[in-house]
């Protein structure tokens, strides 16, 4: 059966002639891709973080790894990489809170929801940038609209450089800008975990609240379980794209005052002005930095799966 079933299959086929070469191998479009966006960049800075290289971006010799070394040890690293830390954690957890609050809030129907979700985008259509300067002129300590208003409420008082200059005080200033990446985060966390919402069945909330389970109870038992992926991939990409955050700190503070808040991203811009080849360097420790928080992230979330089943 199975000889007839090949032959009428093959019966149309044209006969390819006896010695004719064999059809050339089909080529493989993803793997050059992957190596000329992904690899090449990572050889070439591996290449320059062990070069020692003028700020004229003249190379005069190799450096070994002291650029490492003087990276590693300047004074203002360690307070640094713990701002950054503080800057990735807090502006991931409350986007993640929030964005839940408002997935959930926008799974309900009420009047007006159409609009309310329409008017989500905003901050995600806006570019980093310009609303990172629209934050600053906001918090101008003379003429800044929130001043005005914090003043109008009795809050501060106007021309109080101590309370009203938000950016000149680094505890202040990086509250602020936590605040901004949470603006600019929320519509894309928000949208994914309303999607992972609307992919959860009705009948399991039916069958809930058959069971003599509260609105509370189905949230942590349903929602939260089943959101997971879509949790999870939220996530993963707030970290990245928190950690890799330029515009909002560069546009509100320049880093500053000092060093006082920078990340380790402004500082491997700070860093190239003068030291192409520490800055390099830091550029590597950022990428391994990130690639060892998602892998953890997904370590504990496998974790968590196996805990569950």
């Amino acid at each position: 059966m199975s000889s007839a079933v090949t032959a009428g299959d093959t019966a149309g086929a044209p006969a390819r002639p006896a010695g004719a070469p064999s059809a050339p191998a089909r080529p493989r479009p993803a793997g050059a891709l992957i190596g000329v966006v992904v690899l090449w960049p990572i050889v070439a800075l591996v290449q320059t973080s062990m070069q020692n290289i003028t700020p004229f971006g003249i190379t005069i010799g190799s450096a070994g790894t002291k650029n490492f070394t003087k990276l590693f040890h300047d004074p203002n690293l360690p307070g640094i990489l713990v701002r950054t830390v503080l800057w990735v954690v807090a502006a991931v957890a409350l986007t993640m809170l929030i964005s839940l609050a408002l997935a959930q809030l926008f799974n309900q129907r009420f009047p007006g929801r159409r609009v309310a979700r329409w008017a989500l985008i905003a901050p995600w259509a806006a570019s980093v940038m310009m609303t990172a300067l629209i934050f600053r002129w906001m918090l101008q300590p003379d003429n800044g609209a929130i001043n005005i208003l914090l003043h109008q409420l009795g809050i501060v008082h106007q021309f109080d450089s101590n309370q009203s200059s938000w950016l000149g005080r680094p505890d202040s200033a990086l509250a602020w800008m936590i605040g901004v990446a949470v603006f600019v985060s929320l519509p894309f966390t928000t949208y994914t975990l309303l999607a992972g919402h609307q992919g959860i069945p009705g009948e399991l909330y039916e069958a809930a609240k058959i069971d003599g389970a509260t609105r509370w109870r189905s949230y942590r038992k349903v929602t939260l379980p089943l959101l997971r992926p879509a949790f999870l991939v939220a996530v993963v990409i707030n970290i990245m794209n928190v950690f890799n955050s330029f515009p909002i700190i560069w546009e509100m503070t320049r880093g500053g005052p000092g060093y006082a808040t920078n990340t380790t991203t402004v500082f491997m811009y700070n860093l190239k002005e003068s030291y192409i080849g520490e800055a390099a360097a830091l550029s590597i420790v950022n990428f391994i930095l990130i690639l060892v928080i998602v892998l953890l992230y997904l370590r504990l979330n496998n974790w968590n799966r196996a805990e569950d089943r």
